[in-house]
């Protein structure tokens, strides 16, 4: 059947309308289009004025269309499948009352942005604060976020990560339950609530990432079987039904998902993209469904004017995801390096089940600072086979690393946060390892005060076999770690609670120590040249395993520094490798200030003039203030 719709569809779509979901023309007219290729009869339901229904038309990809009058922002509206229950928008731009009730018709025009000349930030300027809209308040919302935003400015952030805002069921979620990957959740503020937050950081200086979840769907108020084939059974993931990307139908599929993530870059003006767990991406066609989805987004980026990236996550160490297209790869901008967390986190806590048991060496912590992967192909105990690529020639701002993110903290039973179970040195070694590296930091909310509330897992689903399910689920997640104690209720309000952090923190006692420390940090960073300068062919790394010691020397241009970080219990002596000249100390992370002030090697002289003492748990940074001869 033809659409009668098809030829003025061409005329009148302006390149900014989505090609699904509602778009709002202006003067009353709504243009809908969804996509139920299997579907006989598909109309529309309008909820306004005593309601109507209207007729669709189906054209030969299976895209149905009606162009409606007399249609208004906030019109609710659902789509009658074959005579069935009315169904949300799979792309519905805002689901006011959940993911069960009707899609509602939004003008993406409407919202007045006050940004002008926001061009985004280099990546490499990029320092990353991870967030949950959640919990990060007591309200819990968007809004509430934009009066901390000069907080966050202060300790040296230039980019908020928000975790997952997809419409997902109930008012508490980590996210990734999300249904309706168009829609920001109505219980954080919406649509509205979020732009303003996008518009505040932007006016502050400030990049936003969004983590979008491109792999599966969360299981309450999916309904997309009903419409289409977007899921596949030849895959499995651990989450869901994984994605249909490369069998039948899987065009229309693959532009779902990319057209969410152009709709991020161009209605809300998102700065970046963290795609989340790739590796429950299947995709064997020609082209990889990663590739098409960076490729949408960078040419968004130039057609824009603006600094655009797509970032993922991946446990695959595959350098493939980061590589440019000319040479193979996929031509995402930067990943996620969890093997650099590993090996800062089992050196600091002597932990070794599970995915741990593949770290604890000194080696592997000089390993992640040197090349990024500390598995680029050998053979992993955990996996039981080898594991990873090399990513030694991958430029250093390809890397996000961190001591902390909302899986290794969440992802533990208790979600006990580092700040709770670890030492105020140990805290200190954590920060200086991660921003004092060649990569792109991520700090993770509470982090730069030692926050000791929890982050736990929590869900409000409405099933209770669903709930019964999620339960044991997450008691089997942690049976290889083989950890103490009971796993928290996920359904129950008051591990969300008990998950909400408290900033004023950061002005008491030992936090406020804390906080101080990591805005000298970032500021060292940001000031210093060869900390600035991310790059690895500047820098020698070197380690003592049996001292539990890691030598790192940078430089840029004149400037230099070196840096040498403790993992052991005690302190160590060292001989530090470095050529002559006057070393001043910028920064000592023991209280007992161990380090000299001043180190002077002269010309010739052998290293042992670099004798220093570095206290346990521990780091000292020294830059060249002069060279001898």
């Amino acid at each position: 059947m033809r659409n009668r719709f098809d030829t003025c569809c061409v005329t009148f779509y302006p390149s900014n309308v989505m090609k699904i979901g509602a778009n709002y023309l202006g003067n009353g007219r709504c243009l809908f289009t969804v996509w139920a290729p299997m579907r006989g009869e598909v109309a529309i339901k309008l909820f306004k004025n005593g309601g109507r229904t209207v007729a669709m038309e189906k054209d030969e990809r299976g895209y149905w269309r009606s162009l409606c009058e007399g249609v208004f922002p906030g019109t609710r509206y659902s789509y009658i499948l074959e005579g069935s229950p009315g169904r949300p928008d799979p792309a519905s731009r805002f689901q006011p009352e959940g993911v069960h009730s009707p899609s509602c018709v939004v003008d993406p025009q409407e919202f007045p942005w006050t940004e002008a000349g926001w061009q985004g930030r280099d990546l490499k300027d990029f320092v990353i604060y991870e967030l949950h809209v959640g919990t990060f308040t007591g309200a819990g919302t968007f809004e509430a976020i934009v009066p901390h935003l000069d907080y966050l400015k202060t300790l040296g952030i230039t980019a908020v990560e928000l975790m997952p805002v997809a419409q997902f069921p109930g008012g508490r979620n980590w996210g990734y339950d999300g249904v309706y990957p168009y829609a920001p959740q109505n219980s954080y503020g919406g649509p509205t609530g979020l732009k303003r937050l996008i518009n505040e950081c932007h006016r502050k200086g400030l990049a936003v990432i969004l983590d979008v979840v491109y792999n599966h769907l969360g299981p309450e108020g999916n309904y997309l079987h009903d419409f289409g084939p977007y899921f596949t059974d030849r895959y499995k993931t651990p989450w869901g039904d994984a994605v249909n990307f490369d069998g039948p139908y899987s065009d229309e599929v693959r532009n779902y998902f990319v057209e969410n993530a152009v709709y991020w870059v161009r209605e809300y003006h998102i700065d970046a993209l963290r795609i989340d767990a790739v590796h429950g991406i299947f995709d064997f066609s020609a082209r990889h469904f990663l590739e098409e989805l960076a490729a949408s987004i960078h040419r968004e980026a130039e057609a824009s004017g603006r600094k655009i990236y797509a970032i993922a996550e991946s446990d695959l160490n595959d350098v493939r995801v980061i590589n440019p297209v000319k040479i193979g790869g996929y031509g995402l901008d930067a990943q996620w390096n969890d093997d650099f967390h590993h090996a800062v986190h089992t050196l600091l806590t002597d932990e070794d089940k599970g995915y741990y048991e593949d770290f604890g060496r000194i080696g592997d912590m000089a390993k992640a600072l040197r090349e990024g992967f500390v598995y680029s192909g050998q053979y992993s105990q955990h996996r039981k086979r080898s594991h990873g690529s090399s990513a030694q020639d991958r430029p250093a701002q390809q890397f996000i690393v961190f001591s902390q993110n909302h899986d290794q903290v969440g992802n533990r039973m208790l979600g006990d946060r580092p700040g709770h179970i670890q030492t105020f040195e140990k805290l200190k070694l954590a920060a200086g390892v991660v921003i004092l590296s060649p990569y792109i930091p991520l700090l993770f909310m509470g982090e730069e005060y030692g926050e000791t509330a929890p982050f736990q897992y929590f869900v409000s689903h409405s099933d209770e076999v669903l709930i019964k399910q999620v339960r044991q689920g997450r008691q089997r997640e942690f049976e290889s770690f083989r950890w103490e104690g009971e796993v928290p209720d996920p359904q129950a309000e008051e591990t969300f609670l008990s998950s909400k952090i408290d900033i004023t923190r950061h002005l008491q006692g030992e936090h406020g120590t804390l906080f101080d420390f990591y805005r000298t940090l970032l500021r060292l960073r940001r000031d210093v040249p060869a900390l600035r300068n991310l790059n690895r062919d500047n820098m020698a790394v070197t380690c003592l395993e049996e001292k539990k010691v890691v030598f790192a020397r940078r430089w840029s241009g004149g400037d230099e520094i070196f840096c040498v970080f403790n993992f052991g219990a005690e302190q160590a002596e060292v001989v530090c490798p470095i050529p002559s000249g006057t070393w001043e100390r910028l920064l000592d992370s023991s209280s007992r200030e161990k380090g000299p002030a001043t180190l002077r090697i002269a010309s010739g002289v052998s290293g042992t003039a670099g004798r220093m003492t570095v206290g346990p748990h521990s780091f000292v940074l020294y830059g060249l203030s002069g060279r001898e001869g």
